[in-house]
Parts: structure tokens; C-alpha cells; sequence
């Protein structure tokens, strides 16, 4: 039951911050055909939300170490979160404030946290990949006792990133789990519509990769099917695939109202929240749904505490653009 409360607890937190930053992104905007409030948006640029996948994160990220490495997407806030990523230094990061985890300068589809081997999220599908990869090899040649997570969503299985990088990563026999994070949903278009085949785990297979699919949904299935593939992982049996069926609650932005999906497939997803699951097994098992009850109000507290951070924030300075850059040498960016 420790473990499970555990688990509930990364859950709660990710669901709290999505739930705030969600809010604080909807200002006087108008974008899907929808305009918010009047009141201006406090996280400026698109907010991709992670609302009803937090038992993928949480599960995998279980059994990670603050010295392993990973690799997001751009819907990587859970990822970071359940990677002990600092909260109030990601809220300031998506309000585009100095002392968020990239000064403000990544926001929300670029942040990153080296401090706790969190390399980064990524704006472009399937380019978390290859620099998972070469991370991986570099931790073999380095011959460091770590191993590299690396989520990516269904959409990116299309892409030459993917097979690209799980040939590389077979080839060489690198310490790297693969979690493809399938919400169902590429942007705007299910995915069964345009993607052929069995899904990811098909095709890690046909490379001589061993992957398992698991209920994305139930976090103690993630967390039991992650712990397994991972000590393979670290027995240094080469790359694993972790196929974890979801679903994205939310629009493919935070004021995108999906219109396009059918009411009854998002009742159906709704019903079948990985936070209600858990909250039912541990009750179930004789657990006081009181503890859990204090779990979420903290976890609302920690955010409440962050967003207030964030505000008071100062702003960057402007000669922070010009820093980590980089620079071909012939002074044309200038």
C-alpha cells in the first residue's frame, strides 16, 4: 500500500499542476474558435497538456534515479514533475520568469532540469528520440551505472526518428527504455486513422527489441511492467519498449476544446481516470480515503505556493537572449 500511496501522490501533484497551469494559460485569447476570459494569459505560447496520463509518468518514473536520464515530449510537464523537478522553478519556467529552470527562455514545451537528469522536453515530434540515444551511448562509453527514459507519444512512431533510433539503440545494445505514451490522438486526428499495424510494440519487436503494452491507466501496471523492463535494462540486456495505452482528457492545446472527438469516447476516457482507479484500489483494499484526501490538498497547496512564485518573479533580463546561443563562428545572428 506504500508504494501505491506513493504513486497516488506523483499523480496528484502532476494533476494539480496541469490543472493551475491550464488555468493561468487561458487569457483573453482566441484560438480553436473559443475566446477565454479577458483576463491576459500569464503562460504565454501553446500549453500541451498531460491531464489523464499522469499514471505513465508516474509509473515509469517510480523506479528511475535522480543520476538516469530522460528525454520528454511536448507534453512533458508530468515527465518532469515525476522526475523531481523542482515545482515552483517549472511554474516560474512556463511563466516565462528568471528563475524558472531555463530562465525562463524554454517555457513550456522546452523545459528541462539537468540537475535531476531531466534533458528536456521538445517542440518537434519524435526529436526527444535520437537524443535519448546518443545520450544512452554515451552513458555505455562513460561505462556509468545510469540508464535513459525516453517518452515520446503514438504520433511519433510515424516519423524516421523512431525506427532510427531503436535500430541504433539495438545495434549497440544501450541502457534505454523506450515508453511510447499513446493517447490515442495525434494533435487532432485519432490515431488508428493514420497509423498502420499493431502500434509501437509491433514494431520494436520486428527489430528484436523486447516491449510489452500495458493499461496506461493503471499505474501499478505501469509501475510492475516498467520495474521489469528496466532491470533488464540495467543488466546491460539492451533497450526495451514500454507501450502504454492512455488518454489526453484535453484538447491537443489548453484552449482547444477537441470538438472533434465523440462525447462518448470522452465519457468512457473519463470514467477510466488513472487517479479515480487508484483512489478505488487503495480504498478498496482498506486504505482510509482520508490520506488520499490529504494528499490532494497538499498537493494543491505546493501549486497554489508555486503560482504565487511565479507572479512575483521577476521578469528576465534582456541580455539573457544572447546567452546560450550558439554561434557558427560568422557573426550573421548578430
Amino acid at each position: 500500500m506504500s508504494r501505491l500511496i506513493d504513486l497516488y501522490r506523483s499523480m496528484a501533484r502532476i494533476r494539480a499542476f496541469e490543472n493551475a497551469a491550464e488555468v493561468a494559460s487561458q487569457g483573453g485569447v482566441q484560438a480553436f474558435g473559443q475566446t477565454t476570459s479577458g483576463e491576459p494569459a500569464r503562460v504565454r505560447g501553446p500549453l500541451h497538456l498531460s491531464t489523464g496520463q499522469e499514471a505513465v509518468a508516474a509509473g515509469v518514473c517510480h523506479h528511475l534515479r535522480r543520476t538516469d536520464l530522460l528525454t520528454s515530449t511536448h507534453r512533458g510537464h508530468g515527465h518532469t514533475l515525476a522526475k523531481g523537478a523542482d515545482v515552483g522553478r517549472m511554474m516560474c519556467e512556463l511563466f516565462g520568469r528568471a528563475s524558472g529552470t531555463n530562465q525562463g527562455k524554454g517555457g513550456s514545451m522546452h523545459i528541462a532540469d539537468f540537475s535531476v537528469g531531466m534533458l528536456g522536453a521538445n517542440g518537434v515530434v519524435a526529436a526527444g528520440l535520437p537524443i535519448a540515444v546518443g545520450a544512452a551511448h554515451a552513458l555505455k562509453l562513460q561505462r556509468r551505472d545510469a540508464v535513459v527514459a525516453c517518452f515520446f507519444g503514438d504520433g511519433a512512431i510515424n516519423r524516421g526518428p523512431f525506427l532510427e533510433a531503436l535500430n541504433w539503440a539495438q545495434v549497440y545494445r544501450l541502457p534505454v527504455l523506450f515508453v511510447c505514451e499513446d493517447n490515442c490522438y495525434s494533435a487532432t486526428t485519432r490515431t488508428d486513422a493514420m497509423t498502420a499495424g499493431d502500434g509501437a510494440a509491433a514494431r520494436a519487436l520486428a527489430m528484436g527489441i523486447d516491449a510489452r503494452q500495458v493499461d496506461g491507466n493503471d499505474v501499478e501496471a505501469v509501475c510492475d511492467a516498467a520495474g521489469e523492463l528496466l532491470a533488464a535494462v540495467r543488466a546491460d540486456r539492451g533497450p526495451r519498449l514500454l507501450h502504454a495505452l492512455t488518454y489526453r482528457f484535453k484538447g491537443h492545446v489548453s484552449v482547444d476544446p477537441a470538438a472533434y472527438r465523440d462525447p462518448d469516447e470522452v465519457r468512457q476516457a473519463l470514467a477510466a481516470d488513472p487517479i479515480a482507479i487508484a483512489r478505488r484500489r487503495f480504498v478498496d483494499g482498506g486504505g482510509d480515503a482520508g490520506s488520499l484526501d490529504a494528499i490532494d490538498r497538499e498537493a494543491k497547496a505546493e501549486i497554489d505556493a508555486a503560482l504565487a512564485a511565479a507572479d512575483a518573479a521577476p521578469w528576465p533580463d534582456a541580455a539573457l537572449a544572447f546567452t546560450d546561443v550558439q554561434t557558427t563562428g560568422a557573426g550573421q545572428w548578430r
